[in-house]
């Protein structure tokens, strides 16, 4: 039987929100937890969608959200932050996750973890990544999960905090300098992410799977920036810093108030290109490249996404 009963967790977020639109497209029931609805009213409009205010860190709640759901999509993460925080959201929430999976009687579930995720990674993003896909996987064998662990290189579209983020920066400096800057990447669409996650939710064949998302083509550090002012129509001076400038300027980021740009720990992470080995699963069909969609830069309005779930609303 088809899965119908849907909870994300981080459901109101950037991949949450483009994958709760393509499966009420579909006809699924979500429960979309939330510590503070207001943060989730995007969403309201979708036909089949339940906001929940609860602490997703209360194995209580967890609980009693999971009960009747035939299946729970995992998202939450942060890109910043001390490593306790870290180890929170990435390792224990998902140690959470699994035991009230299994309380609840939910027997699938789905789990963002991110390309590069490693143990022995300078990077404690990283290595809190790799720690919570342990205990996801070892979910199968303790707590008969049907589990798939997704791990994307850096995903962008219409309202992500990458490429808008230095959208935003090339429009206030002139000359733009890259802590690693020669650093690669493979970008893969949020649409991808989003189809890759619902078309595996009722296939045996992802059960027990980790798989690897990445767009078409790689890209230094410097060369998306690039793209990016070209897209804006804006003619900016961007180069890569050395190594030790990179930490320097890594480190004084870290130390600005509100929105990080970079810290330390994302300097540590940028060491090894964040690049895939194989093409994108084609199991989830084709990569979109990045020059086919980067025009939603240009299309700065937050009620973007609002407008689209109105109209699914009326459908």
């Amino acid at each position: 039987m088809a899965t119908q009963k849907i909870c994300i967790l981080g459901g109101s977020g950037f991949v949450g929100q483009h994958l709760a639109a393509l499966l009420v497209e579909q006809g699924k029931q979500l429960t979309i937890a939330t510590r503070r609805r207001e943060r989730a009213k995007h969403l309201l409009p979708l036909p089949g969608v339940e906001v929940v205010e609860a602490d997703i860190h209360d194995p209580q709640a967890l609980k009693s959200l999971f009960a009747g759901k035939d299946a729970v999509i995992n998202l939450v993460g942060i890109l910043h932050g001390s490593r306790k925080a870290y180890e929170h959201a990435h390792a224990e929430l998902p140690r959470k996750i699994v035991t009230a999976c299994h309380a609840a009687g939910v027997h699938r579930l789905l789990h963002m973890s991110a390309l590069g995720a490693d143990v022995n990674s300078p990077s404690i993003y990283q290595q809190t990544k790799a720690d919570g896909e342990a205990v996801v996987r070892a979910g199968e064998k303790t707590h008969q999960l049907h589990t798939t662990v997704f791990r994307p290189s850096v995903i962008y579209g219409p309202g992500d905090s990458f490429l808008n983020l230095f959208g935003q920066l090339l429009k206030l400096a002139p000359i733009v300098p890259l802590a690693r800057g020669n650093a690669r990447f493979q970008p893969v669409y949020v649409g991808d992410v989003a189809r890759a996650f619902a078309a595996s939710l009722d296939d045996p064949a992802t059960y027990g799977q980790a798989y690897n998302l990445c767009g078409p083509q790689v890209y230094s550090l410097v060369e998306l920036v690039q793209l990016t002012a070209q897209t804006l129509g804006l003619k900016r001076t961007v180069f890569p810093l050395g190594q030790a400038n990179s930490y320097l300027f890594a480190a004084l980021m870290e130390l600005k108030p509100g929105r990080k740009l970079m810290t330390r720990d994302n300097y540590y992470a940028a060491l090894k290109d964040n690049v895939c080995s194989e093409g994108f699963p084609a199991i989830f069909g084709s990569p979109t490249p990045l020059e086919a969609v980067i025009g939603y830069l240009t299309e700065a309005d937050p009620r973007r996404n609002y407008g689209r779930f109105r109209q699914l609303a009326r459908r």
